[in-house]
């Protein structure tokens, strides 16, 4: 949002920037206001264009109001229209030099009309036009010379001249004037342009059947197969025609969502988007009887993407009386049936692309421009051939022969042309086959397992089974076969059909002859075939159960049991299994194993997966893993959660390579085996919930752990395990909810400790000198704990602070973390149970969660950030903070209450902004700005509103004192985290989070 102190600086009116109006109107009122500019504007508000029309007459004598000069600024054209008298208007011809300037200046478009008057008449003032500039010029002889250049750069502009057009009908004439009109703003609109090739011609089909802006409900489907566009055409109109409804929602993955959450969580997610808070359905019938209560007085516009079942549109958009008049529902589906059946208005036949627009898709991901091949056009006609203007099949194929030559487009080809019946399966798995081996995999347990997981999670498991994901999920993202957004992984339908055909390949209806099981039907029948069966073909079998009529844990252990070359097995099962027998045999080929309730008997005697990497364990019955030793040379990860009954740990001399290590809920463990205490591989460990357990064994040998949380372990004086202070990898130590009164150790050779919380220790009374690379400190809740040494000046890395007790040195510890580079491009936290820096904080803190913050002049280069102070009585901890700020007009407080301390608070919560965080917003590039309403959200649950004061104000740019700190993944990972939530130029809402620890 940075300071402009001109207009001549402003961003173009290009797509790139968000306009308030599509069209600016440039008219002499006497001459067209109540005739032709009417009736034009008319036409151009019922197709949706927003257009500034001044209404109101311009006394004589007076200037041009600055009102009209920031509209033109803010339209993406500007339609002049010439009239007899136009240049008798100062005010006219002012907006005309104006329009010009912005032209040149902006990018703003410029459509002339000549209305009653010849363009020459224009260029060279003659004849009436030429008489009513004269009285002008001699009125205002220092602007006449602009305002005659205006004049002869506008008439060289290609207009439009009524009596050429139409044999001078007007109302042929308006029609043609808004077709061009739409036309050029569809062409500024690269949210449609760039989405997909061939998107215009969609778009502007659709609009009739919706016709937006006409009375009643309308129901519209878009209808074709997987990949052909549905979802980006109905986005488009979504993004494009969203302003005009009071309420607006796109739900996506319904198909999906419905199968994970259910109909009722669907109809939270809509009714809540609409109103903009928390709307709560405890049934589907509840939920029906909801959404038409609440939305049949009420516009909105609803996107329905991906339906494949009548029961979601009946639960979801019922019948047309469920909503306002005006409303819009869109539905995408691949069923024209559903859609017939529930009786939409329209149904929209998505048609594949046309050869012009395959040609410019395929080019557009297979043209090598730095290694052009020789024949391009020849060879590129029989791969857009083949695709049959299926987008998502030119897309995949074109990325895949990007960086090929001839003789590989050639071959490709030729693969191509043998397949016997050409479709979009085969034509996606000719980039499939380009893979190595190990991508194929790669591939093929995505499609199956994990489309919509989290990144991070997935590359854990594809680690643990050796197939290289880091690098390889790089491969697959520029193939274009998978995508990663938000930290999700992503494929598109087509994708993922085409990795279920190809494990299914020769044998769909036979799972017991397919490397990869997941559709639960067929687990199901798996479990009652034959006992006598082995399934030598399964390599990967994921299961979870939903109700009780799904498999149990006995059926579900014997058929994992007969999985003799199983290397990935992840299974959740229902029910108390204390009685029920375990896997009587386990495959030793197994490589990463998740089970949630598995019965209590041990794993079997004969089980010794040498290629184990991942054990994870939950909510298990099991006293003890294994009986005695065994060893597991490739373990990496070994997490036990929730397993009350467990007694004991493995021998971890038989786990050399262990390096993460969960022991969580385990509430009958007293003792950690005493083979831990020689370990040296592990670099994170968390033992937690752990109520009975004595003491962990000495971790001084443990020189590569980085992060060490022992929680809720109710430790006394004495049972912190000894060897902490002598952990120089250390980067995270967590304590909390312990019962010791002291450290029993120095933080001297902590050098690299960046997170140290030791909350809800009741008993500690004091800490001992912190290190200086600290960059986060919680004591929240530590009722005992008096005596805490000032460490503002020492510890100038800190970004995040959380104390119970009052400080006296508040101010300082405050101003030392404005000043720490770890803040400069991000955000800090403090949060005190100390009023001190609340009721000093200027200006005045307002009662409620908003204020208002003026502005100075070139304020975006003279500061550096924005700094809010919250106070309340509620005790919170490591709460998130959202936090809008719109642009004000103005800077009146008669209405707002300042905050005093009799309204009560004992808790204060600071959020340091920089602006380094915020310069890639959209919203930092607005100008004018010269006040901001800034609105504040605690995310604490029956917070009233009273109860609390606000403020903010700009920290002032000072210098740094020549501080330096080398920046590293580890460092920059262990801070407040600052989300955007919503970016335009109007407003910014960002979400601002406490790091907290991430198991």
């Amino acid at each position: 949002m940075a300071c402009s102190s001109s207009s001549s600086h402003s961003a173009p009116a290009s797509s790139s920037r968000s306009c308030k109006y599509d069209v600016f109107l440039s008219f002499r009122g006497e001459d067209t206001r109540k005739t032709f500019v009417d009736h034009l504007y008319s036409a151009l508000t019922q197709h949706l264009i927003r257009v500034y029309k001044d209404d109101e007459a311009l006394p004589r004598g007076e200037s041009i109001n600055q009102s009209l000069f920031e509209a033109i600024e803010d339209s993406r054209i500007a339609v002049v229209v010439f009239s007899k008298n136009y240049a008798d208007s100062s005010w006219c011809l002012e907006e005309l030099a104006h329009i010009m300037k912005c032209k040149d200046e902006r990018e703003l478009i410029v459509i002339p009309i000549f209305y009653d008057v010849e363009p020459t008449d224009v260029r060279n003032q003659k004849r009436e036009f030429g008489e009513a500039f004269s009285k002008q010029e001699t009125k205002n002889v220092t602007k006449a010379e602009i305002w005659r250049k205006a004049l002869v750069d506008v008439s060289s502009i290609s207009g439009w001249e009524l009596k050429n057009i139409a044999n001078g009908h007007e109302s042929q004439f308006i029609k043609k004037v808004v077709n061009t009109i739409l036309d050029r703003l569809f062409a500024l609109n690269s949210c449609v342009d760039e989405c997909l090739v061939g998107m215009r011609t969609r778009f502007q089909d659709l609009k009739p059947l919706l016709d937006i802006g006409s009375g009643g409900v309308r129901m519209v489907g878009i209808w074709g197969v997987g990949g052909s566009g549905k979802t980006t055409l109905a986005t488009s109109v979504y993004m494009e025609m969203s302003q005009h409804f009071q309420g607006h929602c796109i739900l996506e993955n319904v198909r999906e969502d419905t199968r994970k959450h259910g109909l009722r969580k669907l109809q939270e997610d809509i009714l809540s988007s609409l109103f903009k808070e928390e709307v709560n359905v405890y049934s589907v019938i509840e939920g029906k009887h909801k959404m038409k209560s609440m939305l049949c007085h009420r516009k909105v516009l609803v996107v329905l993407d991906d339906v494949d079942e009548l029961g979601q549109l009946e639960a979801l958009a019922g019948k047309h009386n469920w909503f306002g008049s005006g409303s819009r529902i869109i539905i995408t589906t691949r069923d024209e049936h559903l859609l017939r059946t529930h009786r939409v208005d329209h149904v929209y036949p998505i048609t594949l692309l046309s050869n012009d627009d395959a040609t410019q898709l395929f080019k557009r991901h297979a043209y090598n421009e730095k290694e052009p091949i020789e024949d391009y056009d020849k060879f590129s006609l029989r791969a857009i051939s083949y695709a049959s203007g299926h987008p998502l099949s030119l897309k995949v194929l074109g990325s895949f022969l990007y960086d090929k030559n001839k003789n590989e487009w050639i071959s490709a080809l030729k693969k191509l042309k043998d397949i016997p019946n050409p479709n979009v399966m085969n034509i996606i798995k000719t980039s499939y086959d380009g893979l190595e081996s190990y991508e194929k995999e790669l591939f093929l347990d995505i499609a199956c397992f994990f489309r919509r997981w989290d990144a991070d999670e997935v590359v854990q498991i594809l680690e643990a089974c050796g197939f290289h994901p880091k690098i390889g999920m790089k491969v697959l993202i520029q193939k274009a076969l998978i995508t990663i957004v938000d930290d999700i992984i992503d494929m598109h339908d087509i994708l993922e059909e085409m990795g279920h055909y190809i494990v299914r390949g020769e044998h769909p209806n036979n799972p017991e002859n397919h490397s990869r099981l997941w559709i639960k039907k067929e687990i199901k029948e798996l479990c009652f075939k034959d006992e006598r069966m082995e399934y030598d073909k399964t390599e990967a079998i994921i299961y979870d159960y939903v109700s009780e009529d799904d498999v149990d844990t006995s059926c579900l252990c014997k058929l994992v049991s007969k999985m003799k070359k199983l290397r990935l097995l992840s299974v959740a099962t229902h029910g108390d299994n204390e009685n029920v027998e375990g896997a009587n045999f386990l495959s030793n080929e197994l490589q990463y194993i998740n089970w949630f309730n598995y019965p209590a008997s041990p794993f079997p005697h004969n089980f010794q997966p040498m290629k184990l990497a991942v054990l994870e364990l939950s909510c298990s019955k099991q006293k003890e893993l294994w009986k005695g030793y065994k060893h597991l040379p490739q373990l990496e990860v070994l997490e036990l959660v929730q397993l009350p009954e467990l007694i004991s740990t493995p021998d971890f001399d038989g786990l050399p390579r262990l390096k993460r290590l969960i022991l969580q809920g385990c509430c009958k463990l007293e003792n950690i085996h005493p083979s831990f205490r020689n370990h040296t591989s592990l670099e994170y460990l968390n033992v937690s919930l752990c109520y009975n357990l004595k003491r962990l064994p000495t971790i001084s040998q443990m020189k590569n752990i980085k992060v060490l949380r022992i929680t809720s372990c109710y430790l006394q004086d004495g049972d912190i395990p000894y060897g902490i202070g002598e952990l120089s990898n250390l980067q995270e130590l967590n304590l909390c909810f312990n019962y010791f009164s002291r450290l029993d150790f120095n933080f001297s050779q902590l050098t690299r400790l960046k997170s140290l919380d030791v909350s809800c220790c009741n008993n500690l009374l004091e800490l001992p000198e912190l290190p200086s690379s600290l960059a986060i400190f919680t004591a929240y809740q530590c009722r005992s704990l008096t005596l805490v040494k000032d460490f503002s000046t020492k510890c100038k890395h800190l970004c995040q602070v959380s104390l119970e007790d009052e400080v006296g040195w508040s101010d300082r510890l405050l101003q030392s973390m404005l000043k720490g580079t770890r803040v400069e491009n991000g955000c800090m936290h403090l949060q005190l149970r100390d009023l001190k820096i609340s009721k000093g904080f200027t200006p005045l803190l307002r009662r409620g969660g908003s204020c208002r913050l003026e502005l100075p002049e070139n304020w975006c280069n003279d500061f550096t950030g924005f700094l809010m102070c919250f106070v309340t009585s509620y005790t919170f901890d490591m709460i998130r903070c959202d936090i809008s700020m719109k642009q004000e007009s103005g800077m009146d407080f008669e209405d707002d209450w300042v905050w005093e301390e009799s309204d009560g608070g004992r808790h204060t919560l600071v959020w340091y902004v920089s602006f380094g965080s915020l310069r890639h917003t959209t919203w930092w590039y607005q100008t004018h700005v010269v006040s901001l309403k800034i609105e504040s959200h605690l995310c604490i649950p029956s917070l009233g509103r009273y109860n609390h004061g606000f403020g903010v104000r700009l920290v002032e740019k000072k210098s740094r004192s020549g501080q330096t700190e080398t920046s590293t993944d580890s460092s920059s990972h262990y801070t407040p985290k600052i989300k955007i939530q919503h970016d335009s130029t109007s407003e910014l809402k960002v979400s601002l989070d406490p790091y907290r620890f991430e198991w």
